[in-house]
């Protein structure tokens, strides 16, 4: 069994179609055939069921599959550690930030990284399920907050985060410096989507509290929600972190009690994903900007929050 066997055996479970997977690997179909041959009767079972012209993976493919992928992705892991020992700062960084203030905060560590780290390729991402996409093996490292641990994954804490009311400054509760939580479900509110994780953590809070949402607008896009409610279009509810960093002084953000909300913002990366010397200078720039930045510090002193 040779690895180029099972990189052809790979492509054709991906195409499913002979001619596209010759097409794809550059070599002629009877080579194909032949090594795909080899294999299933080196392994004594076949591999792939042919129904006419087109391909279905049997069950014993299935296992071979999945095995082949542990393979190269092992290849790929010895690869890299490989480069690090020889001091090689090239590569690619894939990262995923959960759209909103992450995404924002992700987004200036990321100019800083290029600065230190100029000849690694960066892919960055805005989602709303980063952790998905580490699951998925997609992206790197995930700058997000999970709710609870989960099992597979490494969860590096950088601080908590509190959440408030937002409204323009001549909004009639902008003399308030605190309020309930349930008084928010008559004021016209412009939020993330229903899917989104930050609004699955306002769902369990408005369970708690035995209140029902209505938004008037829903938005992935942050500056556009900070731009409807500095129109007075409606109120929000936003992050600490997010308000600190994008107020520009038309806005007031009031404490919510009863339940408070507190997200606790992570990296994460898989268990299995090798973390070379890109990854890790990562980490390092975002929690040296999360140190360092006054307007967080600001907000974690009236929070009484510290950074994890």
């Amino acid at each position: 069994m040779e690895l180029r066997q099972l990189e052809y055996f790979m492509t054709l479970c991906e195409e499913l179609h002979f001619t596209k997977t010759a097409e794809k690997l550059r070599i002629g179909q009877p080579t194909l055939s032949y090594q795909m041959k080899a294999l299933e009767d080196e392994l004594g079972v076949r591999l792939f069921d042919r129904l006419g012209k087109k391909l279905a993976i049997t069950e014993a493919g299935e296992i071979l599959l999945q095995q082949c992928k542990k393979v190269f992705e092992n290849l790929k892991f010895a690869t890299e550690q490989i480069e690090e020992l020889q001091k090689v700062k090239r590569g690619k960084l894939v990262i995923g930030a959960l759209s909103g203030d992450l995404s924002l905060i992700a987004s200036k560590v990321l100019l800083k990284f290029h600065e230190v780290f100029p000849h690694v390729q960066i892919q960055f991402f805005s989602i709303d399920d980063p952790i998905e996409k580490v699951k998925q093996n997609e992206i790197d490292l995930a700058l997000t907050f999970m709710p609870r641990p989960e099992e597979g994954f490494v969860q590096i804490p950088l601080y908590k985060d509190g959440f408030y009311f937002v409204a323009r400054t001549d909004h009639a509760w902008s003399a308030r410096d605190e309020i309930e939580f349930y008084e928010i479900q008559n004021i016209p509110l412009i939020l993330n989507p229903i899917d989104h994780c930050f609004r699955k953590l306002l769902t369990d809070a408005c369970l708690s509290a035995g209140i029902v949402l209505q938004p008037i607008i829903e938005s992935t896009d942050s500056k556009m929600i900070l731009d409807l409610v500095e129109e007075g279009i409606g109120a929000s509810i936003l992050s600490g972190t997010l308000f600190s960093l994008e107020n520009t002084g038309g806005l007031k953000a009031i404490k919510m009690t009863n339940p408070d909300i507190i997200k606790e913002v992570s990296i994460v990366h898989h268990k299995q994903k090798y973390i070379g010397t890109a990854a890790k200078g990562f980490i390092e720039i975002l929690v040296n900007f999360i140190n360092e930045n006054k307007a967080l510090e600001e907000r974690y002193k009236e929070t009484q929050v510290p950074i994890a």
